[in-house]
């Protein structure tokens, strides 16, 4: 069970009105974008003064996470090292139930596309009628690479849809207005996790840090492929610190399913001694590497962030299944074969100031708009109801599979059997989702794989 409270206790805010902020995340990732986000597009005392202007005092965070296959551990939590006044569980009924008894500000929707569209119609449902209503938010955690209609359709209702680049706000747009959708709710900002001191050449030991991802390369061949260059590399540079840095530990889930933990693949190995695991804030790694090296990891745009050299790998191709084709033209694109032999990348100043990566120094008011546009509706005396562009008529084969997935009928109402939102799961019943959520992490990264390896005899 995740624990009732993470950070700050209630009882240090209360003393002092602030604006009320809700996340809900489905995942450690989405967690920390939405808890990040919600403190960077919070307005400030200097914005205006307003109905509601005086709770600006810095945001009160309540945290809620979806329940599902990959909601984060304690340890994870801890590792995104961001804190809220509560945090807790939730299913999607009990957060809907939530929302219409307790009064928010602001609510930030940091879930997969399909939950975003499902509460967004059961918010629309539970405020009707009401003149006075949160500011909904929502957006990617970082490079949007596929899907990109899908998503964003699925995203199309909340006040703002937040864009982390000046490229992905004018996809966003294209998209809504493509087919008839509104795209004022297109909101350019950048990534909220982005920070740190800007690079300074001269670590010892020079450290190389590979940035894996739960899934991608999906295969064991390449996942292997890429472990062992890495103890090539290592084992070619002595002199050099290896590191594989790791999302998450065998067992745990992230934002996507990891089959073939590269901690398993690694025991079957040789790998030298300055080649070593590493777990932790992508931040505090950052803040020694000399060199990074991922697939298509957002930690390569924070690694541009800091202008630390940046290596976008082309070995397995430059492929949209991999995502690494979004860094065509940024000068990040190399091979182990490159890499082995000396080259350091350069990245393409154009390229990099299109992708939210502030490298330039702009980061400080990246969120500036936002915040503006937060304000605005927040001294409004009425809000229009929420709006998403999927509709039991504009999509009547579509939408109510999406929202039957979290026990809601076509018009956002709760179906019969939805899980009880007016109080706790009983002991027996949090036992009982512990050992399911066990079950089925064992069989994505055991059982799985086996029957894969068996299909392919």
């Amino acid at each position: 069970m995740v624990p009732s409270v993470v950070g700050v206790p209630p009882s240090a805010t209360s003393t002092t009105k602030s604006l009320r902020i809700a996340v809900l995340a489905d995942s450690d990732t989405r967690w920390k974008w939405g808890a990040l986000t919600a403190d960077r597009i919070a307005p400030g005392p200097s914005m205006e003064a307003g109905p509601r202007a005086d709770a600006q005092v810095g945001p009160a965070l309540s945290g809620f996470l979806l329940r599902g296959r990959a909601t984060p551990t304690p340890r994870q939590l801890a590792e995104v090292g961001v804190s809220a006044d509560s945090i807790r569980e939730v299913t999607a009924v009990e957060f809907l139930r939530t929302m219409e008894q307790e009064s928010y500000d602001v609510v930030v929707l940091a879930l997969v596309g399909g939950a975003v569209q499902a509460m967004l119609h059961g918010l629309r449902r539970i405020w009707d009628g009401r003149a006075e209503r949160p500011v909904v938010v929502t957006g990617y955690v970082g490079v949007v690479y596929e899907k990109l209609a899908d998503g964003l359709l699925l995203r199309h209702g909340a006040d703002l849809v937040l864009a982390n680049s000046r490229q992905d706000a004018d996809r966003f747009r294209a998209v809504y207005e493509g087919v008839g959708a509104d795209a004022s709710s297109v909101t350019e900002v950048a990534l909220p996790f982005l920070g740190g001191a800007p690079y300074q050449k001269g670590n010892d030991p020079y450290t190389v840090v590979f940035a894996a991802q739960p899934s991608v390369p999906d295969s064991r061949r390449d996942r292997t492929y890429l472990l062992n260059r890495l103890i090539q590399h290592a084992k070619l540079h002595p002199e050099r610190e290896v590191l594989l840095k790791l999302r998450s530990k065998p067992g745990e889930h992230t934002t996507h399913i990891e089959e073939l933990p590269y901690q398993k693949l690694v025991q079957k190995l040789d790998p030298p001694a300055n080649f070593r695991l590493v777990y932790g804030h992508m931040g505090e790694v950052l803040d020694s590497t000399d060199l990074l090296i991922t697939i298509s990891s957002t930690a390569a745009l924070e690694s541009l962030h800091r202008r630390i050299p940046t290596v976008v790998l082309s070995d397995l191709g430059v492929r949209e299944s991999l995502g690494n084709h979004h860094f065509v033209g940024s000068g990040c694109l190399a091979s182990w074969d490159q890499l082995d032999d000396g080259h350091q990348p350069s990245p393409n100043a154009a390229w990099v100031s299109r992708q939210g990566v502030a490298a330039d120094g702009s980061y400080e008011t990246a969120f500036d708009v936002a915040r503006f546009r937060i304000s605005e509706l927040l001294e409004a005396p009425e809000l229009p109801p929420l709006a998403p562009y999927y509709t039991p008529v504009t999509a009547p084969g579509y939408l109510p599979g999406i929202l039957a997935r979290h026990h809601l009928g076509p018009d956002g109402t709760p179906l019969p059997g939805a899980p009880a939102a007016d109080r706790e799961p009983s002991p027996v019943r949090q036992i009982v989702r512990r050992a399911a959520r066990g079950a089925y992490r064992h069989g994505v990264q055991r059982v799985a794989p086996v029957i894969r390896r068996m299909g392919e005899l």
